[in-house]
């Protein structure tokens, strides 16, 4: 039983851990690594469930220890993808985040970089507005005092700072364009920050895309957060 416990949680917590990795590296499909996280949750439910009984049946002869590992194997293998539809219930499902809805910046340099990305660089319409007026209204046009020369310089030491790739930085155009990768699944979200100005006020737009995936778990609208926080770090 013990042995049979801890192979249990250690297939768990692999079935969760792994696919994020080998669909970065494109050994796994985007389907067949969801679908191991789903098996993972449900292995992880089965580790626990032994683990219970062996606590209550066979407590005389347990390790604690190693019941204490497989647990938290068990109990994190379950928890994570849990947590994960959990946030994606918490949020609208778009992946399409803007600053300016009624003009949003337009991507340049980077359409290239989407070309055989599942979805398309043109923004995604009126729906994605309407829903992400009602879950981010504070996501809007930032005005600085500062001139379009000094944002843009500021915004560019952000992009840099934040580690993601930077695509193109066209200063006459007030143009940024960046790729930010994931972590775990290395998901590449793209980034347009768009500077103007009015003479007396400059005006900053942010757009955050994900490339794959209908709903973006929030991260999106998280990043043009940061970014704001970085910009305005700066100057």
């Amino acid at each position: 039983m013990k042995t049979l416990v801890s192979l249990i949680s250690l297939l768990a917590i692999l079935l969760v851990a792994l696919p994020g990795p080998l669909y970065k590296f494109g050994i796994l499909e985007l389907g067949p690594a969801f679908t191991a996280l789903r098996f993972g949750v449900y292995v992880g439910i089965a580790a626990l469930v032994l683990i219970l009984i062996q606590v209550i049946f066979l407590r005389k002869n347990i390790s604690w220890a190693a019941v204490g590992v497989s647990a938290v194997l068990a109990i994190v293998a379950v928890g994570l993808p849990m947590s994960m539809m959990g946030k994606a219930k918490s949020v609208p499902p778009i992946h399409d985040i803007s600053t300016d809805l009624v003009n949003p910046p337009k991507f340049v340099a980077i359409v290239a970089l989407r070309a055989d990305a599942p979805n398309p660089v043109e923004y995604a319409g009126e729906e994605t507005a309407k829903q992400q007026r009602e879950a981010y209204p504070e996501l809007i046009t930032q005005k600085y005092p500062q001139d379009t020369e000094q944002l843009f310089d500021a915004a560019e030491a952000a992009v840099n700072g934040l580690g993601w790739e930077l695509v193109n930085a066209d200063k006459s155009l007030g143009l940024i364009e960046a790729t930010d990768t994931t972590g775990w699944f290395g998901f590449k979200d793209d980034v347009v920050v768009r500077i103007r100005t009015t003479g007396e006020e400059s005006y900053l737009d942010i757009r955050s895309k994900s490339r794959v995936g209908m709903s973006d778990l929030g991260k999106n609208a998280e990043r043009i957060h940061t970014l704001i926080d970085a910009i305005n770090s700066k100057l």
